[in-house]
């Protein structure tokens, strides 16, 4: 599809460039053939103006018409060569134009091609498993009670996990069209830490986990909401790929004029070919950190990301297989 708009767009570019091509060239043809009939009219003049013959009137002078006739398909031949070339050239150029104004359109495509088809892929799995229990269900002789409030209790999982997915879709799109720029105000990221940390809290105790909070006091211009909202992702994160019974470091704080909230874990880690990748929509490695992880789908860093950059901040990540990962946030700390 891409190469045959690509064809099409270096046609539309040749054609416009060939049209004006030629139209200077039949200007350019025409003033010189002009220049060339008024210079024999001029030389005439003067040449019977200033040698008499020798009896009567000067002979009239004309130059060869055949020299004129060759000069002007000299010139015509020159022209045609030159637009030749800038056909060639225009060709070239225009098609490597051409690509250059498709690429980003082809990346957006290609790209939401692979959202769609992991997105369907992530929601295909909760209602498969669904479907196969209500089926399993169904052929049983004697569903009793028990077995009925089990096969509800799991249904509800698996719509819990579509509900979960669903909103991580809404969040990332909310961010990525820009709805997700609200206003701006003073924010205390101490305060953005305590609330992400309460939020956080249940997760962490049914998994043994525990948060040591290092705050200080620093101010910074955003969000509270979005910024809360991150900070429980990377908190979230965190925790899932942490060992059980294991620790995680929540810090805030400012250097250098930058404010600061981190998290720290001691898990799984990240090998150094896949951090690239990790703020990448759907991205789950295949490691021993996927293979530790509590269920998730491979969104909330990319959300994580997309709140960074409409704060203007940078999120830097720090890793060591089987040693743990720092996330940091760094923000311009507000005077």
């Amino acid at each position: 599809m891409f190469h045959s708009a690509r064809v099409k767009l270096t046609a539309w570019y040749l054609l416009i460039i060939m049209v004006i091509s030629i139209f200077f060239s039949a200007a350019i043809y025409r003033a010189l053939t002009f220049e060339l009939d008024r210079f024999e009219r001029v030389q005439r003049l003067r040449i019977e103006g200033q040698l008499p013959g020798p009896s009567g009137p000067p002979s009239p002078f004309r130059l060869d018409p055949d020299l004129v006739e060759e000069t002007k398909d000299r010139l015509k031949m020159i022209l045609t060569i030159i637009d030749l070339v800038i056909l060639a050239g225009a060709a070239t150029a225009g098609y490597f134009l051409a690509g250059r104004t498709l690429k980003p359109i082809k990346e957006m495509v290609d790209e939401q091609g692979r959202f769609i088809t992991d997105a369907s892929h992530e929601l295909r799995t909760p209602l498969t498993a669904l479907k196969s229990e209500i089926e399993v269900n169904l052929r049983a002789k004697k569903l009793t009670l028990a077995q009925a409030q089990k096969l509800l209790k799991s249904n509800l999982e698996e719509v819990d996990k579509m509900e979960q997915l669903s909103n991580y879709l809404l969040a990332l799109s909310r961010y990525q069209d820009g709805q997700g720029n609200p206003a701006f105000t003073s924010v205390n990221l101490q305060a953005v830490a305590e609330k992400a940390w309460l939020k956080i809290m249940p997760l962490a105790k049914a998994k043994k986990v525990k948060i040591e909070k290092q705050l200080q006091d620093v101010q910074v211009k955003g969000n509270e909401i979005s910024l809360i909202e991150l900070a429980v992702i990377l908190l979230d994160n965190a925790i899932k790929y942490s060992r059980p019974g294991g620790k995680i470091i929540l810090t805030t704080g400012s250097k250098n004029k930058k404010a600061i909230l981190a998290v720290q874990d001691f898990g799984a880690g990240i090998k150094p070919a896949e951090l690239p990748y990790i703020f990448d929509r759907f991205y789950r490695a295949d490691s021993s950190r996927s293979k530790e992880r509590a269920v998730g789908y491979g969104l909330g860093l990319a959300i994580a990301k997309n709140i960074v950059e409409t704060h203007r901040g940078r999120l830097a990540v720090a890793s060591q297989p089987q040693r743990g990962s720092l996330f940091q946030l760094i923000l311009t700390e507000q005077a």
